[in-house]
């Protein structure tokens, strides 16, 4: 099933909660993503209704594993190429904007050879961390 780019930013920003605190609201996501309460309410109803989330009758929001799975892919992504955009030289702020743009768009078989770049980068530097 095709989801659109607006869906992966509610089910990331559900996942990157998650993290933070142990119930997601709506009125928490419309603060992380600068949108208006009506709008996550709508989100929410849609992704409900898809089986990507649960909401309890209290309103905490949790991702169905339909959801977690979407939501860890692009929480991945996002975290790669933002760590690829810094050690670029991009300032941490735009590498962090550029790569939500760039996360949706990427084939998975450009950001499989990104992540894999990335990775070989990062051993010489754990290496030389263990001397």
């Amino acid at each position: 099933m095709e989801i659109h780019e607006s869906a992966e930013d509610y089910l990331e920003a559900i996942l990157r909660l998650s993290q933070e605190t142990p119930e997601v609201r709506s009125v928490d996501i419309a603060s992380m993503l600068k949108v208006s309460k009506p709008s996550v309410s709508h989100a929410m109803k849609l992704l409900r209704e898809n089986g990507y989330i649960a909401m309890d009758r209290y309103g905490t929001i949790t991702l169905q594993e339909t959801g977690r799975e979407i939501a860890e892919r692009i929480f991945e992504r996002h975290k790669i190429l933002s760590a690829v955009f810094e050690s670029l030289g991009v300032d941490p702020e735009v590498a962090m904007a550029d790569a939500c743009k760039v996360e949706h768009d990427l084939s998975e078989e450009t950001f499989e050879k990104i992540k894999g770049y990335y990775q070989q980068m990062q051993k010489p530097c754990e290496e030389a961390g263990q001397e």
